[in-house]
């Protein structure tokens, strides 16, 4: 009878733990998927008349967007120092992240973007922009 007894007791703690097991790894799925963010890459390559204080105001004013715009949820940017020179000649790269295509579509015609436009554009030769779901 104990030999009986501490096999159902075995049993019921095997598949409890399979249950929290299994609990756990669907939980770690549903988080993946819940943590993804959408990337909005953007690429500028200025006029050749543009002086490095023309750059750094546009890149300032890039840089303040997220105050602005409560629907960015992280930025950065940096200069390309690609040695291939496959970078056909964009010199600066942004990345913008949202939590959703919500917030990409509520950043698009903001306000603050559109008159960071009108700061970037007499500087702008080329733009590439690109958006991505990490994962």
């Amino acid at each position: 009878m104990k030999n009986l007894i501490l096999v159902a007791v075995l049993a019921v703690f095997t598949f409890g733990c399979k249950e929290v097991e299994e609990k756990e790894v669907h939980e770690d799925v549903a988080e993946a998927v819940n943590t993804a963010k959408l990337r909005h890459v953007v690429m500028f390559k200025f006029k050749d008349e543009s002086t490095a204080e023309d750059i750094e105001m546009v890149v300032k004013a890039f840089e303040n967007l997220p105050n602005e715009i409560p629907e960015i949820k992280g930025f950065e940017w940096g200069t390309n120092n690609s040695p291939e020179n496959l970078n056909d000649e964009f010199t600066h790269i942004f990345t913008l992240t949202f939590d959703s295509e919500n917030g990409r579509a509520a950043y698009l015609p903001h306000p603050a973007h559109k008159a960071f436009g009108g700061i970037l554009g007499p500087h702008l030769d080329k733009v590439m922009v690109m958006d991505y779901w990490n994962k």
